[in-house]
Formats: C-alpha cells, structure tokens, sequence
C-alpha cells in the first residue's frame, strides 16, 4: 500500500464484507468516471455506495472526487499512474471509450483488469451500459467476472536512425498530416520490404480491438478481438492500390514519411502525440504488455457488433434445425 492510500479522507479500514472472500482481508476498487457529465457523477455515487456497502474499499482520483458526491471512506489519490492501482483487483471505468483508453493507459502497466460502463455513444470497449449499475456492482463483490487479455501495439518513432520517441496503444497508432491544404507524402513497409508509396491524409495500424475504431472509420475491416492480426489501413489515399492491409500479429509495419513532404503527426489512441518531421519512420510491432478487460458475460462479439452500430437483421431465422 503506497502513502497515498492512507492518505485519504480518513476513516478506519474496514474487513471485507459479505461478497469478500474473507474476514481482515480487504478488497479494493478503483474507480473512473467523466466527471464531466451528469450522468456519470450519479452513476459513480451509485456504485460507490453499492460497493462500500458490501464491503469493498474504493480509490478515487483526487481531482474528480470535487465534483462527485463522495462519503469519506473513500480514499483519494493524487496521480493516475500505476502505482495508483496497488493492491486493488479491478479498475471500473464510467464513460465512453475515451475515458476507456485513458483508464487502459495506467491499468495496463499495472496488470490489474479494467471493467468498462458505457456511458457515451458506442462504448466498444464497455462491457455494461448505464442501466446495469446494480448488476455491475453484485458481479463485483460476488467475483463473478472473468478477463480477458486485449493484443496492444508498441510504437516507436525513428529519426536519421535514431530512436526519438517510443509509446504504445490500445487502438492504434495513426501518422496523419498537419497541414489541410498539403498531402502527406509515405512509403510502407511490412516485414522490411516495401509495399507502396503514396500522398494521403494518413495511415492507422491498429489492433483488432481497434478495427472498430479509427480504423473503421478510414474504411477498414472489422476484425474480431479473438484474432490476432494487425492492421494498416490508408486514410483518403491518392493512389489506385490504397487497400487495408491485415497481417501476422507477428509482422513489423513501418511508416517512412518522405522528405519531400510537409511534417505529420503521429497519434497514438486519439491521447498522445508526438510530431514527424520530414524523413521520419514510424515502426509498429504487437505490444509487449496486453491490457487485460473484465467481462461479466459471454456474449458474442456478433452481437455485441449488431447492437453497437444497430445492424438491420430482422427476418434472419437462423440455421436449419
């Protein structure tokens, strides 16, 4: 338990409750939220309750427990790093994919499994919706969740043959232009061997995970979590070969921006960026460290993909029996 932890808003700790696997052993929560909507703040005061009612001890960011109605058992911590997650089982994340992928950025490092509840638009990522709070926080205490491991993809950025910069994602890593009026100007590479060359607003490799983000957005294929593939799909690509790209999980894409072109940025998971002058390359490799999810279900990723963007399957009446 670091400083921080005992440094909260006082009180006493407590042993587990009924849904703890024993008495003096204490489990602890850390909790998430986009404080910035409504709907969140209530959400979280809700789980909150529920969780220290059955018991459980509850983490929150120091900086959003201003604007969330907190009882004073629960503890504050000043960082998002992991160390912050020290000793707890689960991270719960309230919000949309964004604030998902801003969870993942510190759970990952720490090994501890993140539990989603979507309260944006799509919310890929969640696992729960709003109306599932109650059920949410009784799988919760009861242990009745499994985790699954997530491929990620390490990033790193080369400039006149040197390292400069190196990061990681969830989603993707996308090299995209700066400037509106002037084309990005690439070369890729796959294995150490080129592909093509062309002018384009951008280029996202991606995990699966990430197909139905960014990637699907630039006219890529949804590929299902359970296949290990990485993807590297052009984004408004001037040229007449300008496919998606799915290769071995085990590949090395690369991304050389040319020195005749305008510099780009590269954009790992819509959060971190870091710019590209010209002559720069940009490699992607299947991460290291996975990023481990909680699910509290086994529903298929059909119909997870059906319910999310509303597909029409209405006179579908199944296999012959």
């Amino acid at each position: 338990m670091t400083e921080e932890d005992t440094a909260g808003r006082g009180g006493a700790e407590e042993p587990a409750g009924p849904g703890g696997p024993g008495a003096g052993e204490e489990r602890t929560v850390f909790l998430l939220a986009h404080t910035g909507r409504p709907a969140a703040i209530r959400s979280a005061e809700l789980v909150v309750q529920g969780l220290l009612r059955s018991g459980l001890g509850v983490r929150v960011l120091r900086a959003e427990a201003a604007d969330l109605p907190l009882p004073p058992e629960v503890r504050l911590i000043d960082e998002a790093t992991p160390a912050a997650l020290d000793g707890c089982e689960l991270l719960i994340v309230l919000g949309g994919d964004g604030t998902l992928l801003r969870g993942a950025e510190f759970a990952r490092a720490s090994g501890v499994p993140m539990l989603g509840v979507n309260l944006g638009r799509v919310g890929f990522l969640a696992e729960a919706e709003r109306d599932d709070l109650d059920r949410v926080v009784d799988r919760v205490v009861s242990r009745s969740y499994e985790v699954e491991e997530r491929m990620t993809i390490d990033v790193a950025v080369h400039n006149n043959g040197t390292v400069v910069h190196t990061d990681w994602a969830l989603n993707e890593a996308a090299v995209q232009k700066v400037s509106p009026e002037r084309i990005l100007e690439v070369v890729l590479e796959i294995d150490g061997r080129p592909v093509t060359g062309f002018g384009c607003d951008g280029i996202v490799c991606a995990t699966p995970t990430g197909s139905t983000a960014y990637a699907f957005s630039a006219g890529g294929p949804v590929v299902w979590p359970e296949v290990e593939a990485l993807l590297m799909v052009p984004i408004s690509a001037h040229a007449l070969f300008a496919k998606p790209l799915v290769t071995s999980p085990e590949s090395v894409l690369a991304v050389e921006v040319q020195h005749n072109t305008p510099h780009g940025v590269l954009w790992c998971d819509g959060r971190r960026t870091v710019e590209l002058p010209p002559g720069a390359r940009v490699e992607v490799r299947r991460g290291a460290v996975p990023v481990r999810l909680a699910r509290l279900h086994h529903a298929s990723f059909t119909d997870r993909l059906v319910a999310k963007f509303a597909l029409p399957v209405s006179g579908w009446r199944g296999a012959p029996r």
